[in-house]
């Protein structure tokens, strides 16, 4: 079993029940699933489209890097995003990313991990940080951490669904929220 990080994030219709939809549908894929909070923010790099909300998800699997990428990928289909019909970085209802696979190191036409351009944004690294605050890039050995500041403020804000809440936190009523799926 390895252990994965991945990036989930929504920027179309209902983007919480999105990302609960795909968190629910992980289970089936990824052993001892917990997410992070989750953050709103701007588009980075298409900005005429709306706000996003992102979290990070960690669980284990016994799937290859490619199983776990064809998995996600009809994730997403199942969820309504439709890869060809869209601009790059444009609008999604879901965008499920392989952010971290163990400490592979893998570079092929179709599947990059890291993910190329996870150290460049910070609604991936603030979630990540909260499930893993010392991990480092296992291409450099550089702190996830020390990457957040040197990128600076990009619009990225702690969204409060307290549903998304870290696991083992209660909400103010005392009841354990839904973190560990």
């Amino acid at each position: 079993m390895e252990c994965v990080y991945l990036g989930v994030g929504s920027n179309l219709g209902d983007r919480g029940k999105h990302i609960d939809l795909a968190l629910e549908a992980l289970r089936g894929t990824l052993k001892d699933l917990i997410a992070s909070r989750v953050y709103e923010s701007r588009p980075l790099y298409y900005r005429k489209q709306p706000l996003f909300l992102n979290a990070v998800c960690r669980g284990y699997t016994s799937y290859s890097p490619e199983k776990l990428l064809r998995a996600l990928l009809r994730l997403e289909h199942k969820l309504g995003r439709r890869r060809r019909k869209a601009p790059r970085f444009g609008p999604r209802s879901i965008d499920l990313d392989i952010l971290l696979y163990g400490n592979r190191v893998i570079s092929r036409p179709g599947l990059c991990i890291p993910h190329p351009r996870l150290q460049e944004r910070a609604f991936v690294l603030l979630p990540l940080i909260e499930l893993a605050p010392f991990m480092a890039d296992p291409r450099s050995g550089i702190p996830f951490w020390k990457y957040l500041l040197k990128i600076g403020d990009q619009g990225v804000y702690f969204h409060s669904f307290s549903r998304y809440t870290l696991a083992g936190e209660k909400n103010r009523h005392g009841v354990w929220n839904r973190t560990h799926f």
